[in-house]
């Protein structure tokens, strides 16, 4: 049985140095962890650092640029990120080519890392490598101008789009294709992508799941936009979603999933409609097997028709179909990469621990911690990672005593400096904002996303390099 390490009963006070903790990721796990570190311990210090020089993580790199409502979740992270005992600290990477584990251990009472599933899976079937065939991670980086993008090619000579998968992130970049450029041009995305958005030929949408309805990971509100979205219609095929044994009465299914029954029910029984600009085609019971190719370039996915198994999954029927695209999204799943430094368990993609500490070998490694994906896998929605992040915070609280007991080589962020580092802080993050408030003047838009790398560094200037925000001088 695995035991956590004795800890001192005497809290943390002035018998003991404060204690200094490192969250590594500025996505809602790790602020959420931040949040939590402070309000449970009046005394604690925390440094949120981050590999990009922006904040907020899939809030900010994830969330399409049309769910205004759920971006405004920047505004709680903020608030938690200007707190008096919390310092961001972006362009920070930890791992490989950047501040090693072993180091960052050094220089804080205790670390955690909050670094997400970095990577998504893939097909695995012939011709997945061929030119038009994207994930949809990198789709909706293109869309989010996350920097590391490299590449405005997606669109190219399409006419016909299949996105694999019926999650909300296959929601989200059907719906995003879909879209018109009048209604995303008030949002942030960036300028490069609204353009190619706005010169789309793509007219056929399809959306395709292995398995039936009612086992789509969709929720319903994302599934109800598609038929919201002007001048497009949503296709359903009646006779194949009543392939799905609960189709028939979905009375006893979870009400999560009986909601999106009856929404494709009633898609179902609903007229084609006439002269509309795009069509969005949901399609069940379908795997791909196959992306076949036209003169170099994808030209169409080959899928296997399947059937209930009668425990959950399906089977293989030999029947085949031929959907004709020029781009394919795969949305099958995110999976966590190891980070240099740290255990990794390969078959669960996460960090071994025990209630968010970390384990080395099966013991308790002291200081180190996990929360959010990397702790738990690629689960649930954003405010999973509160539960998550407080468990965490709580186990690291109560280790605190004893982890706070050894002297740190000195200040993190001197050190951090002196080997080269060149963090962008707060006020470099709030120079981004104005260079991207000025970028949407300037184009006649609100606030538009920089694109690169060198922009957002040339934007955080000297203002967030090498300067000390005031409202950290405590330090």
């Amino acid at each position: 049985m695995l035991e956590t390490p004795a800890i001192s009963s005497v809290p943390l006070g002035k018998e003991f140095r404060v204690l200094r903790v490192a969250v590594v990721g500025s996505g809602p796990s790790g602020v959420y962890t931040a949040q939590s570190l402070v309000q449970q311990d009046p005394e604690v210090l925390v440094d949120v650092l981050d590999r990009l020089p922006c904040p907020y993580g899939l809030v900010r790199y994830g969330v399409a640029p049309d769910h205004e409502k759920i971006k405004s979740l920047q505004n709680t992270l903020r608030t938690v990120l200007e707190h008096e005992r919390v310092r961001f600290l972006g362009g920070i990477r930890v791992g490989t080519g950047g501040v090693p584990a072993a180091r960052l251990r050094e220089l804080y009472h205790a670390v955690v890392y909050c670094v997400g599933a970095a990577t998504d899976r893939h097909l695995g079937i012939p011709g997945e490598e061929l030119p038009g065939s994207w994930s949809a991670t990198e789709f909706v980086s293109w869309y989010s101008a996350h920097p590391d993008t490299v590449t405005d090619g997606f669109l190219h000579d399409a006419r016909s789009a299949v996105v694999v998968g019926v999650g909300n992130v296959a929601v989200d970049v059907t719906r995003i294709l879909a879209r018109r450029a009048a209604e995303l041009s008030p949002t942030d995305i960036p300028q490069a992508a609204l353009t190619a958005l706005a010169a789309s030929e793509v007219g056929e949408i399809h959306m395709v799941g292995r398995r039936g309805p009612s086992q789509a990971r969709f929720t319903t509100k994302e599934l109800r936009e598609l038929a919201g979205l002007p001048d497009t219609e949503v296709v359903v095929d009646e006779a194949e979603l009543a392939l799905d044994p609960a189709y028939g009465d979905p009375s006893a299914l979870p009400a999560a999933q009986r909601r999106n029954v009856e929404v494709l029910r009633v898609w179902a029984a609903t007229a084609p409609a006439r002269g509309v600009r795009r069509r969005i085609r949901l399609r069940f019971f379908l795997r791909p097997v196959e992306l076949l190719a036209d003169q170099g370039r994808l030209g169409a996915v080959r899928f296997e028709r399947t059937a209930p198994d009668g425990h959950g999954g399906v089977t293989g029927t030999g029947r085949y179909e031929d959907i004709r695209a020029q781009l394919v999204l795969r949305s099958v799943g995110y999976r966590g990469v190891p980070l240099e430094g740290l255990p990794f368990d390969p078959e669960r993609g996460t960090v071994p621990h025990l209630a968010g500490r970390v384990l080395r070998e099966g013991a308790v490694a002291p200081g180190e911690y996990v929360a959010g994906w990397i702790k738990r896998g690629p689960t649930g929605v954003i405010g999973t990672n509160r539960p998550c992040a407080k468990e965490t915070a709580t186990s690291l609280l109560e280790d605190g005593p004893a982890l706070a007991r050894r002297e740190l080589p000195g200040e993190p962020l001197r050190l951090l400096r002196e080997a080269g580092a060149e963090p962008v802080e707060w006020a470099g993050w709030l120079a981004i904002e104005r260079a991207e408030a000025a970028l949407g003047a300037s184009l006649g838009r609100g606030a538009v996303k920089l694109p690169d790398w060198a922009a957002l560094w040339t934007a955080a200037g000297p203002a967030g390099i090498g300067v000390q925000d005031t409202q950290q001088q405590h330090r």
